[in-house]
């Protein structure tokens, strides 16, 4: 207990034993003596008291700043010790979750509703260190499973910046008023202006599910053991990135997917510039250029840029008359990251094809555009389908939606050939 809780509770029954001896008309030597030393300690209690709230006022704020710095920290740590097996185990057999997989769930459930297991997406990351274990005596010893492969996120590379969303909707204001500065005509007139300071709204709404089934067959449980951890962790990580990062770039907007860079760049203001001729180095200088009117990049290094591998191939052999330099080695040398994805930019098409870029700048550590998730991953199990087989069936469904920040951040390039 808190000394100034103990004084605190001490000087309330000597106010109490004070209120009955000063009720007495004709105190006796020993209640008067009692009233006096009483009336001493509630005195020296009274500085006690102040005291101690300024020695515990102290501790609160250091105890604070230690809770402030160690909470992330314990979060990760807490994070790092959540076990996908278990969710496939209470799924698969009805095991009880126990340990941190148990407060993590716990903790998501009584924040959003979740119709099966919800999982946090920083279970989803892959982690070094785990392996299919060998503790057991077996003929045949079981090697790491072997991964698929995923396309590398694009939309990270391109400056976007992933955040999570607990419940409700998110917007973020951005200016877009006229004020402006202007030197006074004479004395005694006044400073130009008002300027109406205003903003514009770039809302992200949970409207957009995506879903996964994965299913995982009976000998897949039985031969990995602690190995499927790592594999079916590492698998859907790739799914869902692979996914997001097509449709952050090409999502349709339509059929339940949300709206990307290049089918709304009309509605968010977004420069369309269309080339209409072979990629080359001048093309996206002249791009980087705009940027940098717009006070949007200090130099071309502050640029990133998207493309399709087809468009390197044709740069890198096109080389400049009389030298071993092509249009490539241009690009690269002065442009700030140059990335390649041919999962998120649409595959070339026309005779000549022809492809799209993307290009992008972050101003005062904004990014260009934001990914929302909300909540967790919710896992859900199909008891039914592979029941027969011994097979556990899962899906995991996750809400996202995308807006972009400044439209001056972005820009596509379309007619490239």
């Amino acid at each position: 207990m808190l000394d100034s809780v103990k004084i605190s509770r001490r000087q309330s029954e000597i106010r109490k034993e004070l209120a009955t001896l000063a009720g007495k008309e004709k105190p006796t030597e020993d209640e008067q003596r009692s009233m006096q030393d009483l009336d001493r300690e509630y005195v020296t209690n009274e500085m006690r008291y102040s005291a101690a709230l300024i020695a515990e006022d102290t501790e609160r704020r250091e105890a604070g700043e230690e809770l402030e710095t160690r909470s992330d920290k314990d979060w990760s740590e807490m994070m790092g010790r959540f076990e996908m097996r278990q969710v496939a185990l209470l799924l698969d057999e009805g095991r009880k979750l126990d340990g941190a997989t148990d407060e993590i769930v716990s903790e998501l459930r009584s924040q959003g509703g979740y119709r099966g297991v919800p999982v946090p997406w920083e279970a989803l990351e892959m982690r070094a260190g785990e392996t299919t274990s060998d503790g057991t005596p077996n003929p045949m010893r079981t090697a790491p499973i072997i991964d698929r492969l995923f396309a590398d996120s694009a939309a990270t590379r391109m400056g976007g910046r992933m955040i999570n969303v607990g419940v409700g909707e998110v917007e973020y204001p951005v200016t877009t008023s006229a004020v402006s500065a202007g030197w006074v005509g004479g004395e005694g007139q006044d400073a130009p202006g008002p300027f109406a300071y205003t903003t514009l709204d770039r809302p992200m709404k949970p409207d957009n599910t995506l879903g996964i089934t994965m299913k995982i067959t009976r000998k897949a449980l039985k031969q990995s053991g602690a190995g499927l951890e790592q594999a079916v962790r590492r698998d859907m990580n790739g799914a869902i990135s692979e996914a997001l990062d097509k449709a952050v770039f090409q999502g349709s907007g339509a059929a339940g997917e949300p709206t990307g860079l290049l089918a709304g760049a009309a509605g968010w203001g977004i420069t369309e510039t269309s080339i209409g001729a072979a990629a080359s180095y001048a093309a996206f200088r002249a791009a980087a250029v705009r940027f940098m009117t717009a006070n949007a990049a200090s130099g071309p290094g502050a640029v990133n840029l998207l493309l399709r591998p087809e468009l390197f191939d044709g740069m890198d052999d096109d080389l400049i008359a009389g030298t071993a330099i092509s249009e490539w080695d241009r690009l690269v040398a002065k442009l700030g990251k140059v990335n390649m994805s041919s999962n998120a930019l649409p595959v070339p098409v026309g005779d000549p094809a022809e492809s799209v870029a993307v290009m992008t700048t972050t101003v005062g550590g904004v990014p260009p555009f934001f990914v929302a998730s909300w909540g967790a991953v919710d896992l859900i199990r199909d008891p039914y389908s592979d029941a027969a087989s011994g097979g556990l069936r899962l899906t995991a469904l996750t809400t996202v939606d995308l807006t972009v920040s400044r439209s001056v951040q972005t820009e596509i390039l379309t007619g490239l050939q």
